[in-house]
């Protein structure tokens, strides 16, 4: 079984602000699904070549995302290497990427919420990179609509973070991170 999660904040009016990348690649992944509302998540299952899969958008805002993903490896007991959790990540520039386990929140409160939780940072990472303005304070930043220019870097990606979900399905996070981040 495996479980993978994007990061966002749930309600229209944030939609398509940078907090909200790891909805939209999930969203981008799945197309349209009938997601059901479960343990303080968006929830979705599915079997995908044997394997089932669980994807979940936390509903418990950004800041306390590991209070619903705790509640689906707790219920589940799904292991830390069966989880990919997507979020946006300041310090990578816009439309890049990176994959990573066993790595600190880097300052991301969704993240230090679900290594809180978890009490571990074993689980894989998916981080879109949405770049920083340091002009602006972060939490305007990333609760801020993303630019198209900006949107237009990221989403020429999607294929690439559909074969990376694809390959931690099938392979694990250690197999992603072999094939995907870049040397």
């Amino acid at each position: 079984m495996k479980l993978v999660v994007g990061l966002g904040n749930p309600g229209r009016e944030y939609k398509n602000t940078r907090h909200n990348v790891g909805f939209s690649v999930i969203d981008n992944f799945l197309g349209k699904v009938d997601w059901k509302t479960k343990m303080e998540s968006y929830f979705y299952s599915t079997d995908i070549n044997g394997e089932q899969v669980i994807f979940i958008k936390p509903l418990t805002y950004m800041n306390l995302s590991g209070l619903a993903v705790s509640k689906v490896v707790n219920f589940y007991k799904i292991d830390m290497a069966d989880i990919l959790i997507i979020h946006d990540d300041l310090d990578l520039p816009v439309g890049t990427f990176r994959i990573k386990k066993n790595s600190s929140s880097g300052g991301h409160n969704g993240i230090k919420s679900i290594i809180s939780e978890l009490n571990s940072e074993e689980f894989g990472r998916l981080k879109v990179g949405i770049g920083h303005n340091k002009l602006m304070s972060t939490d305007k930043y990333v609760l801020a609509k993303i630019p198209k220019s900006e949107l237009n870097e990221i989403t020429k990606n999607y294929d690439i973070f559909n074969e990376i979900i694809d390959e931690f399905i099938k392979s694990g996070i250690d197999k992603v991170i072999e094939n995907y981040n870049k040397k």
